[in-house]
């Protein structure tokens, strides 16, 4: 399968993200029972992030005390995990450039991986929580690139209630980088 289609079966007419992210593609066949559990993890991960991240006010907006001592409350938090995250941080994945949408990604690697390959796609969604997504994925097509390969990879098996959450998440990650886009200018 050459880069075009793969482009077109991938992102289509969905949104698509471009970030830089904790990614690698792990090849190897998910058994039906291990596929499941990744998708229920995966769709839990990623409402709970919603949750975290859809509570937070926006720091524009005149805040009450209790709002205020809420955002300090918040705010240890994220220095918590993060500080957690800091001392398992040798164990994720190296950042890459990560292109995906719900229904598949476009990832950087450093190997090339033969078209049809099965495995997973396993990402950190967020900063600030180091926990990983796995989302079932098989190759359809890797490309020479400047700094290695890039794996297009078809997300699937995956349940339509994970594939929504994906969307709904990537849907967020949009908004934040064209809010962030408005700040700088």
């Amino acid at each position: 399968m050459n880069v075009e289609t793969a482009r077109a079966e991938v992102f289509g007419d969905s949104l698509a993200c471009e970030e830089v992210r904790p990614a690698a593609f792990v090849p190897g066949t998910l058994s039906l029972d291990a596929a499941r559990a990744a998708c229920q993890r995966g769709e839990n991960l990623l409402r709970s992030l919603a949750v975290v991240e859809d509570s937070r006010g926006d720091d524009g907006e005149d805040h009450s005390a209790n709002d205020l001592a809420l955002h300090r409350i918040e705010a240890k938090l994220d220095l918590l995990t993060a500080l957690v995250a800091s001392r398992f941080g040798e164990h994720f994945d190296s950042r890459r450039p990560l292109r995906w949408s719900a229904r598949g990604a476009c990832l950087d690697v450093d190997d090339a991986i033969a078209p049809g390959t099965g495995g997973a796609l396993r990402v950190q969604p967020s900063d600030w929580l180091p926990e990983t997504l796995l989302l079932p994925a098989t190759v359809l097509a890797s490309v020479a690139h400047s700094s290695g390969q890039q794996l297009w990879l078809r997300f699937g098996p995956i349940t339509p209630a994970l594939e929504s959450a994906l969307a709904r998440h990537l849907f967020r990650v949009h908004r934040r980088a064209i809010a962030e886009s408005r700040r700088i200018r």
